[in-house]
């Protein structure tokens, strides 16, 4: 079905073009020894087909860019990483979800839960750690944030970065660099109550995480509305 959509945008913009090259043809034709009734009935013709060729333009366009969004949505479902591994979950005691313009003080040096800013952040890789009070707002909106070492190999930030990718619904990805990650382990993964310690990147019990706990949070955004995060 997606496949279609290219087909179809393509035929729209070669009719386009097609048109584009006929109305120049006929106002070559248009010319100064043609009657008055003659030209205007060209120039009527020309300004038809241009017409036409604009609408077949915008509509190739418009086409061709739902099959782009529509592929890469494909390339990054969260189906895919149900690799229905062994994960070791810790369920965090719940400390609220109040809003808070202030500094919070957080039980857990990773926390999972409580008081948190009125604002959010965007999905994707950080090179720089947000405030935890922004990270918690991400996981009470479902997101999973996967906390690296900040002198983390250059391969495992690219295949973070690549995960950052992944969306359900209103929810996604963030990884995020940390220098409170226990002392033996390589990366951590939360969402709002469940951490995962892992000694080792392992892209299956991450990628069983996300797919068990992402758009899992107490208060669940609608995608049409929190598109990419940093909306609230």
């Amino acid at each position: 079905m997606t496949s279609i959509l290219l087909y179809v945008g393509i035929v729209f913009f070669a009719a386009a073009i097609a048109g584009y090259f006929y109305a120049s043809k006929l106002r070559g034709e248009n010319t100064s020894r043609l009657k008055k009734a003659e030209k205007a009935a060209l120039t009527k013709k020309s300004k038809g087909i241009n017409l036409f060729s604009n609408l077949s333009l915008v509509v190739s366009l418009v086409l061709v860019g739902v099959y782009f969004i529509q592929l890469s949505a494909s390339k990054y479902s969260v189906e895919k990483l149900n690799y229905k591994a062994d994960i070791q979950v810790t369920t965090d005691k719940d400390y609220g979800r109040d809003h808070t313009d202030d500094p919070v003080k957080y039980e857990l040096k990773i926390p999972t839960s409580g008081a948190h800013s009125p604002h959010d952040l965007k999905f994707g890789f950080y090179k720089d750690k947000p405030a935890y009070e922004k990270l918690v707002h991400n996981l009470e909106h479902g997101d999973v944030i996967v906390y690296y070492k900040k002198d983390a190999s250059a391969e495992l930030k690219d295949k973070l970065e690549v995960l950052s990718h992944y969306r359900r619904a209103g929810s996604g990805i963030l990884a995020v660099p940390s220098e409170d990650i226990p002392a033996g382990d390589e990366v951590v993964v939360t969402a709002w109550t469940k951490t995962m310690e892992l000694k080792a990147y392992d892209e299956a019990k991450a990628g069983t995480f996300i797919y068990q706990f992402l758009n899992h949070g107490p208060e669940v955004i609608p995608p049409e509305v929190r598109q990419g995060g940093g909306t609230m």
